[in-house]
């Protein structure tokens, strides 16, 4: 796996992921908000399944194909 998220777009998945996962203990108190955990990760992780198989990349950085 390589990165195929951009700086932004890592701090904006992390920030929606925490306000998704918050819904569990304040708000509605739904479950519906470990959905954030998904965002939350790719985040962190800087990997997007969704984001590979449509050929989207978000990193500036140029990588070499292995």
């Amino acid at each position: 796996m390589k990165v195929n998220e951009g700086t932004i777009d890592r701090a904006i998945r992390v920030l929606l992921g925490l306000a998704l996962i918050s819904l569990v203990y304040v708000g509605p108190k739904t479950p519906w908000g470990w959905i954030g955990l998904l965002p939350l990760a790719t985040g962190l992780v800087g990997f997007c399944a969704l984001y590979a198989l449509l050929g989207i990349n978000t990193c500036p950085a140029k990588h070499k194909d292995s």
